[in-house]
């Protein structure tokens, strides 16, 4: 079974830096499509970003394009959400997604097999 566990949430001021790291145990990291999804209270979960098994390919919502950066590093089975000029919009509750039997990016959340417990991030204005 493949456990994915997020850390690196908080509360920043807008304008800030987050750094979001998501790492994995139990199973074939490398060979998995990665991704990030966040939800506001109040909203349904949607797709921030995502990236594809060897790091080559990533895809990001509209919403995050040009701020947020997601990577990974399969030798440590992490991904990370590189988040910068946070808005107060983008106060969510993030989870990582794996996906295990294609490896290339997957923008819904019906396609990913395993997620994470979800890290808070508040932004403040």
């Amino acid at each position: 079974q493949v456990q994915l566990v997020e850390s690196g949430g908080g509360l920043v001021q807008a304008g800030r830096s987050l750094r979001l790291s998501c790492t994995a145990s139990g199973g074939t990291f490398s060979s998995y499509a990665m991704g990030w999804f966040r939800q506001a209270p109040g909203k349904d979960r949607e797709f921030v970003a995502t990236i594809s098994y060897s790091g080559s390919s990533t895809y990001y919502a509209d919403s995050v394009k040009g701020r947020f950066t997601i990577s990974r590093d399969n030798a440590k089975n992490t991904v990370f959400l590189q988040m910068d000029s946070l808005k107060p919009e983008d106060t969510a509750v993030y989870y990582c997604a794996a996906e295990r039997f294609w490896g290339v990016l997957v923008t819904t959340q019906g396609g990913y097999d395993y997620w994470g417990q979800g890290t808070q991030v508040t932004v403040s204005s």
